[in-house]
């Protein structure tokens, strides 16, 4: 009786030691992890909008690349095309410049979807590079929206055009569906 009663006591000994041991190993595993500056949160935002129309833009069949769900729609690289060339609109006056003179690039000057592909992934990248250089002091400074002939602040003009590339990203989910495919975010992950 006296053993499993001693063996008791020395394995709750022994929990009760490395309790504290373990609680701080915890603690410093679930530490607060500092929020991101306002130039690094728009950066993440606009990356990962990116990060899905490139995705799909490499991954639809190129032989649907003219698919319309309705001959009134753009097709699927037309919509490509839309959404990327509506960045410059943003990184073009973050940096300085003139945004672009059309709205729409014309699909006969990216006849390939490789084309196409390299426009969308040059598009974001000269995004991307336009909050880094404006950096956390930038993101406060003023540009004019081409469209509106209104002053707005870099960091809204950047979440305008992220939700821009969204609303787009969420319609090219529908051409996937359309033609019986499933948009690349949707599969189930590795």
């Amino acid at each position: 009786m006296i053993k499993p009663l001693f063996l008791t006591a020395v394995l709750f000994c022994t929990a009760v030691l490395a309790a504290p041991a373990h609680s701080q190993d915890q603690a410093k595993s679930m530490a607060l992890k500092p929020a991101d500056s306002p130039s690094q949160a728009v950066l993440a935002a606009w990356n990962d909008i990116g990060r899905k129309l490139t995705a799909m833009a490499e991954d639809f069949p190129e032989d649907k690349y003219d698919f319309k769900p309705t001959p009134a729609q753009r097709s699927f690289a037309e919509q490509l095309l839309h959404a990327a060339n509506a960045n410059y609109f943003f990184s073009k006056p973050a940096m300085g410049e003139a945004p672009p003179k059309e709205e729409d690039p014309k699909r006969d000057q990216y006849k390939t979807k490789a084309d196409v592909v390299a426009f969308v992934k040059k598009a974001f990248a000269d995004g991307a590079a336009a909050i880094k250089a404006k950096g956390d002091k930038g993101m406060s400074d003023m540009i004019v929206d081409p469209f509106e002939h209104k002053q707005y602040r870099i960091y809204d003009s950047a979440y305008a055009f992220i939700e821009h590339s969204g609303e787009h990203y969420g319609q090219l989910v529908v051409y996937y569906r359309i033609a019986g495919l499933v948009p690349p975010e949707s599969r189930p992950k590795k």
